[in-house]
């Protein structure tokens, strides 16, 4: 992937599904802003929501992940792989080169992880994302499949394609297999209490 070199900073938040990494999206935002420093935050895939950014191929994404359409693996990872583009050409980019700080909930590395999982090679999932940016900080919070899927019942907002215990056990170990390839990842507890986990992102980023 390609050193980013923009003005501003760009974090990822990683993990299962479940994991929090959305909650701590939210508390990360509001303390960089209370530095003083300009925030966007944004996700993947990008949501086919009105008043949102979201790309050419986000709603057939959400179909297949609603599970409203089926998709071949190879060619749902290919999809993926378009969403992120447009998402770093029309948002992610803009904002960094107005150095803005950009927070990302799911980034490449969910297609890594996920990918893999459901039946893709990861080497050929990389060759899909290798010209897109690395990001400056990413994190992955580890939460045991069992406890995802304990609080992705209590949302109540339906199971989505990825959402069952055995995919998220094999979604993990693939984490662990991308944790490998790039060491730059900071792997933290995610049981911990909600803001200890926001503590040690900001610890680790030394701000």
């Amino acid at each position: 992937m390609i050193k980013e070199n923009y003005p501003g900073k760009f974090i990822v938040i990683e993990g299962l599904d479940g994991s929090g990494q959305t909650t701590q999206v939210k508390l990360l935002k509001e303390y960089l802003e209370s530095k003083g420093l300009g925030v966007i935050t944004t996700k993947e895939p990008t949501q086919p929501i009105e008043g949102a950014y979201y790309s050419s191929v986000a709603q057939e994404i959400k179909d297949v992940l609603d599970k409203v359409k089926t998709k071949e693996a190879k060619a749902f990872q290919e999809m993926f792989a378009q969403d992120r583009k447009e998402h770093l050409d029309n948002q992610i980019i803009p904002a960094l080169k107005q150095g803005q700080w950009v927070i990302c909930d799911r980034y490449a590395f969910s297609s890594f992880a996920y990918g893999t999982a459901h039946g893709n090679d990861m080497d050929f999932l990389m060759s899909l994302n290798e010209k897109f940016l690395m990001p400056d900080y990413v994190f992955l919070l580890k939460v045991s499949p069992q406890t995802c899927m304990q609080r992705v019942v209590r949302r109540n907002e339906g199971i989505k394609f990825f959402e069952v215990e055995e995919k998220l056990a094999n979604t993990w170990k693939q984490y662990e297999e991308v944790v490998k390839r790039f060491p730059e990842i900071n792997v933290i507890n995610g049981e911990e209490t909600i803001e200890n986990v926001h503590q040690e992102i900001i610890k680790l980023m030394k701000i």
